[in-house]
């Protein structure tokens, strides 16, 4: 897989990822080039998003998207707001749009801004439209009941007009197809993709180098679970405690527990940004003036005014990494006038998300039998995404399948790549979703 940023093919790979978007170009042989990003920012483009007011903006709103996003968030953090993970609301029947400085954004307002200016600085590489757009979607979107026909209704206005054809392929397929090109002889492989929002699997039958019909999908399954959620976790035990959390207060002369809700929302980088607005502050103090311990309520509130979402989770996600390659690691963060500093064991975290990994594993089961093979039908595992990294994610591989099956690589760019490559195909129909 090569990298340039100045060529014109006829398919484009779009990786719209929770936490990160990587697009690919298909160079017509075969093969297909990473778009790079200016100033050194690379080929993975942060799925994120700073708002700030500014008269010349749209509606008094201007933006930015990706590295630049964060960049001017940390420059300006009171005065902006920043949103990241927007694509696990893509399926919710239960957000609508986003309140930011009096402005409401939807789903699909979020998409076209971010594309916008994804185009913008990718230096020139996307300037023309190509004549197919091959998107990754999860088998399973992430969210409580999410609806498909609905995300599909709001990808499709995000994405109008950014090529002539639009076409949707299970992310883990795009990975597959990317994996299949380095074969060189027959295979039954098993994709699993671990993203932030959600984690999926595909198997697919592989042929021989030159073979008509190289790649034949068998089977898929997914689940709403993944890197987000182990986040999640992290902050239910490291920080949620310290806001109040497992807190009581009164109300009428009773002794209550303090709604979950609002810990909920905390834990999810989704809804962390938007909790900044008067009406949920508002609840936040009063709940705050009948809280039996206030203090706690108060750091909440100080995190929120603070924007400090962004800081806690860079935190969270040095934590993970931490972990994945030591047994111990140290959680530190500091701001809004809250300070934690714990020594975080990976034998705990691996008790955290443990009930996700077997919710993780039934859907790996599922995927099994929706394409009528077993574990040890299967010649060679292709693990990828950022949580595939996760020694407890691993091992239930290695456990499942043995660890000369597993391969690894191109954790962040083998969708793109591999969903290029399938927009040259003459014929999608066995593809598409």
């Amino acid at each position: 897989m090569r990298v340039d940023s100045a060529i014109r093919p006829g398919a484009l790979g779009l990786d719209f990822g929770t936490t990160n978007t990587v697009v690919a170009l298909a160079d017509g042989h075969g093969d297909s080039r990473l778009v790079e990003f200016a100033g050194n920012a690379g080929a993975v483009f942060r799925t994120a998003l700073c708002f700030w007011e500014e008269e010349r903006g749209w509606n008094g709103i201007a933006h930015e998207a990706g590295p630049w996003a964060i960049r001017e968030f940390l420059q300006s953090p009171l005065d902006s707001r920043f949103v990241q993970s927007f694509k696990s609301v893509a399926a919710s029947p239960l957000f609508d749009r986003a309140q930011i400085f009096g402005k409401p954004f939807r789903f699909e307002d979020l998409g076209q801004k971010f594309l916008a200016k994804l185009v913008v600085h990718a230096d020139g590489a996307l300037n023309e439209r190509p004549r197919r757009v091959i998107v990754g979607r999860p088998v399973e979107y992430a969210g409580a009941r999410p609806d498909p026909a609905l995300a599909r209704q709001r990808y499709d206005a995000m994405l109008e007009g950014f090529g002539i054809e639009l076409h949707y392929v299970y992310e883990p397929l795009g990975a597959a197809y990317s994996y299949a090109s380095r074969l060189t002889e027959p295979a039954m492989i098993l994709v699993a993709d671990f993203g932030g929002g959600t984690t999926d699997f595909s198997i697919v039958r592989v042929a021989e180098p030159g073979a008509v019909r190289r790649c034949e999908p068998l089977g898929s399954a997914g689940i709403g679970i993944a890197g987000d959620r182990f986040d999640q976790r992290i902050v239910d035990h490291l920080v949620l405690p310290l806001l109040g959390k497992g807190g009581n207060y009164r109300s009428f002369g009773k002794l209550l527990p303090i709604p979950g809700g609002y810990f909920t929302e905390f834990a999810d980088w989704s809804r962390l940004a938007l909790m900044r607005n008067r009406r949920t502050l508002e609840e936040l103090r009063r709940l705050q003036r009948d809280a039996i311990d206030p203090e706690p309520i108060g750091r909440m509130i100080a995190l929120i005014e603070h924007e400090q979402g962004f800081p806690l989770y860079d935190a969270v996600g040095k934590l993970k990494r931490a972990l994945s390659s030591d047994t111990e690691a140290q959680f530190r963060f500091e701001g809004g006038g809250v300070t934690i500093a714990e020594p975080v064991r990976r034998v705990d975290f691996e008790q955290w998300i443990a009930g996700d990994l077997r919710r993780i594993e039934a859907a790996l089961d599922l995927a099994l039998d929706r394409a009528a093979t077993s574990a040890e039908r299967i010649d060679r595992v292709f693990l990828t995404g950022g949580s595939s990294l996760i020694p407890a994610i691993r091992m239930l591989f290695e456990r499942r399948f043995g660890a000369e099956r597993i391969a690894t690589g191109g954790e962040l760019t083998s969708i793109a790549h591999g969903l290029a490559l399938i927009g040259e195909q003459d014929d999608l129909s066995q593809w598409v979703a």
